[in-house]
């Protein structure tokens, strides 16, 4: 079973969000290749996260929008029994090739093809960031339907009001300038509607930006 949006509209942001991430799979998965290990914050995050998987019973844990894996393999080495899906074929690609005998595989968050009450938990990474307003709801619906009673969602996104519609925009290269940024108020209130619980709602803020983080349970 699976949900989601269709039409010509969500075909469109999702083709165009899978073409942008098969462009740029191999430079962004060097740019993001230690990003862990420079944001001591982010690892606070993933440790509580993996302790609570642990906590709650374990079971397996779906990184939607893993990109080159390194959120995957990072849980993978917590004890957490993680697998990767992602829109783009080259992005999984270039994460089978960086974490061989991990499991990664291409699919869309839009879309999932696992079954009902499978997972333990899903961790949505700053990937929620290019699913537009009118798609969000159906998302995470499929998240919670995926989820076993019980199971525990991390939602990782920019925080702000400002979303620019293009590169040519924002100056920026794509898939930054791509990024919906979005209140932690709103993002709980879809949670909400979607039949979640929201547990905790931590901001981490850098240099250039501040970065939402809301721990949810189904």
């Amino acid at each position: 079973m699976s949900t989601g949006p269709e039409g010509p509209e969500a075909e469109r942001w999702l083709a165009d969000t899978r073409a942008s991430y098969d462009a740029d799979a191999v430079s962004y998965a060097d740019e993001v290749r230690d990003l862990t290990e420079r944001l001591p914050a982010e690892r606070d995050v993933m440790a509580l996260f993996a302790e609570r998987v642990r906590a709650n019973g374990g079971g397996p844990v779906a990184d939607v929008g893993c990109g080159p894996g390194r959120i995957t393999a990072h849980l993978r080495n917590l004890g957490v029994d993680a697998f990767g899906i992602d829109l783009s074929p080259r992005m999984i690609e270039v994460a089978r090739r960086e974490h061989p005998g991990l499991r990664f595989e291409v699919g869309s968050m839009t879309q999932l093809d696992l079954a009902d009450g499978s997972l333990a938990a899903l961790i949505a990474w700053y990937s929620v960031i290019h699913v537009p307003d009118h798609a969000i709801g159906a998302v995470l619906a499929g998240f919670r339907r995926v989820l076993r009673p019980g199971g525990l969602l991390l939602l990782g996104f920019h925080v702000g009001d400002a979303s620019p519609s293009n590169a040519q925009e924002s100056g920026e290269r794509w898939p930054e300038s791509c990024v919906r940024r979005r209140q932690p108020g709103q993002v709980a209130a879809w949670l909400d509607e979607a039949g979640f619980t929201v547990e905790t709602h931590p901001t981490l803020t850098s240099a250039s930006r501040t970065l939402g983080v809301l721990l949810a349970r189904s």
